[in-house]
């Protein structure tokens, strides 16, 4: 089990941009086609806030939603998943298991092999070439 990172509000907002800050803590949501330029190099997806390994390039795809998205994690328990109803709908949030930064949501709607459309947010994401 990952162990939690905790900061208190102010130590967050000292290291995050504004964006990534309402994104990640306060569970906002970039506008759509924000990263029309999201590298499509073969990488490794990390918190923006702590640095854990979320997703990988080979699950990554074209949804046309105007997020990231992917069809898996890089491994299961790098995420965790909890109710919204927040919208005046019933959605699963996905969040960071090492800090509980807000990362987006996960839909039933995507490719195999898993079916799953992890829809996040590119501020919540910070991208490492491979090597």
């Amino acid at each position: 089990m990952t162990a939690k990172i905790e900061k208190t509000d102010d130590e967050w907002r000292a290291q995050l941009s504004e964006l990534a800050y309402k994104v990640t803590r306060k569970h906002a949501t970039e506008r759509a086609f924000t990263h029309d330029d999201f590298p499509k190099s073969p990488a490794t997806y990390h918190c923006i806030c702590c640095g854990q390994a979320l997703f990988d390039s080979d699950a990554k795809f074209n949804s046309g939603t105007g997020w990231p998205s992917f069809y898996r994690p890089l491994d299961a328990d790098s995420v965790g998943e909890s109710e919204d109803r927040s919208w005046f709908m019933k959605r699963t949030e996905v969040h960071c298991s090492a800090c509980d930064a807000h990362l987006g949501h996960v839909f039933p709607d995507g490719p195999k092999p898993t079916g799953l459309r992890y829809c996040i947010n590119g501020v919540a994401l910070d991208h490492r070439p491979k090597e």
